[in-house]
């Protein structure tokens, strides 16, 4: 064990508001696992398959100078939630205001996105498009930072892997379902009806109007059911500005007491962004490289969030059981082999066992595959982190996760770019999906699991 400080005891950190058991299907858990399965509709829907598509069309003044326009919107907002998320997840925690700012992020981001509406297609419109789209990933991103600061009150020191992983898998089946709704609704209605029109935008404005309602219709469960955190008896009202002094002071503290804490928000930095390129390159390389068509990419879209769903949901087991590092281990190394088969595999055709592997057959296997492990990464990250906060100051460190990860979420795109460029083919650029992956798993490999590192305990103002 570590000879680090102690833990405090409960008079000197009281244990955050509780909302239950932490059983999977308890009515707490259920409410916040809402929030996620309404969040996908702005991560799938709205940033993801459908809005940023229309955004980056022709009718916006062209794909290139529209695509360029909406990646310098979006990096912009990275820049912001970098800088400001930490200090967001400090003041909610000290104030005692974590679900009153959930409340109000996910309201901002609902009322963002409904005002999408709006966004007519034509060039005079695309910068009010990317403004709104960049301006409500800024809120949305502040929202998760409380929410997931909110799962150790939704879950036990027995349960957090589990519930954690049911988070995830209820937002990925929540995409599912959303875009479904979106696909036979506005995209191609099964039933005529004026909303489906493409006449000037429409069935894709008024997509943001379902995105946003469906956002704010999931997200009010959590609202009425977790309770909010205590202020803080001895926490000073500190100005904004000088928020940021404390942080690095807390910052040195956790690093003194805690050091691998720091550690593992560095790796999973890097190795997050490896599981993010999973899915933002997936789609392009199964039409590009693989030749799927538009319909084909979307079913491989929806059996991609299945089994994602189904991984999370089992990781989460795995890691009440084993330990989130030891899962987060299995989950990289199981995304490096599938990583590494698609590229071998995916130039040719080739006859294994009685079966003959085909390029598309050997993408839809290694690739779904590789979806499997990507939902146990993400989940007991999260979990991980929660094991290692500082009691009552959960959000803060959420706020550092968020921040850690805008850093260095140039990583795998750079590498996927650079790896085309050498190697002359689009499918090369899985080399540079894995090193980022290899990277983050190298560098946890010498981090300690959760059981054997002491909590931080971190000065007040």
């Amino acid at each position: 064990m570590s000879t680090h400080e102690p833990l405090p005891s409960p008079a000197e950190a009281p244990a955050p508001a509780r909302a239950g058991s932490g059983r999977i299907f308890s009515r707490p858990v259920m409410a916040w696992a809402s929030w996620d399965w309404g969040s996908a509709a702005f991560n799938a829907v709205m940033t993801t398959f459908v809005f940023t598509v229309y955004l980056t069309s022709d009718a916006f003044g062209g794909e290139a100078r529209a695509s360029q326009v909406l990646g310098w919107g979006l990096a912009a907002a990275g820049l912001l939630i970098a800088l400001l998320a930490p200090v967001i997840g400090q003041r909610s925690d000290s104030g005692g205001r974590r679900k009153l700012w959930l409340g109000v992020n996910s309201a901002i981001v609902a009322v963002l996105t409904a005002l999408c509406f709006f966004v007519f297609p034509s060039p005079e419109m695309l910068i009010l498009g990317v403004a709104l789209i960049a301006a409500a990933n800024i809120f949305f991103e502040f929202a998760g930072v409380n929410y997931n600061a909110m799962l150790t009150q939704v879950s036990t020191p027995a349960t957090i892997g589990r519930v954690s992983g049911f988070g995830w898998a209820m937002g990925y089946v929540g995409g599912i379902v959303a875009l479904v709704v979106v696909l036979v609704v506005f995209i191609e209605p099964i039933v005529p009806w004026p909303g489906g029109s493409s006449e000037n935008g429409l069935n894709i404005r008024l997509v943001a109007v379902f995105s946003a309602l469906w956002f704010a219709a999931f997200a009010l469960p959590v609202m009425f059911t977790v309770p909010e955190v205590p202020r803080k008896a001895a926490a000073a009202r500190v100005a904004f500005f000088a928020s940021y002094g404390l942080l690095v002071r807390r910052v040195k503290a956790i690093y003194r007491q805690s050091p691998h804490t720091i550690y593992f928000l560095l790796a999973s930095a890097v190795f997050r962004d490896g599981l993010a390129a999973v899915f933002t390159f997936g789609g392009i390389l199964a039409a590009g490289t693989f030749g799927f068509s538009t319909s084909m990419v979307i079913v491989f879209a929806i059996a991609a969030n299945v089994i994602a769903a189904i991984g999370a949901v089992l990781g989460g087991f795995l890691d009440d059981r084993i330990g989130p590092k030891r899962v987060i281990i299995g989950a990289l190394v199981g995304l490096l082999v599938a990583g590494t088969a698609i590229l071998v595999l995916g130039t040719g055709s080739y006859s294994f066992f009685g079966i003959n592997w085909t390029a598309d057959t050997t993408f839809w296997v290694f690739g779904l595959l590789l979806t499997l492990f990507v939902g146990p990464a993400q989940s007991s990250s999260r979990g991980y982190l929660a094991r290692l906060a500082p009691v009552g100051d959960e959000g803060e460190l959420f706020g550092l996760y968020a921040t850690t990860g805008r850093a260095v979420s140039f990583l795998a795109p750079a590498l996927f770019a650079l790896c085309i460029g050498l190697f002359g083919s689009q499918l090369y650029g899985v080399i540079g999906i894995l090193v980022v992956l290899l990277a983050g798993l190298l560098l946890l490999l010498p981090v300690r699991p959760p059981a054997q590192v002491t909590r931080a305990v971190v000065p007040e103002a």
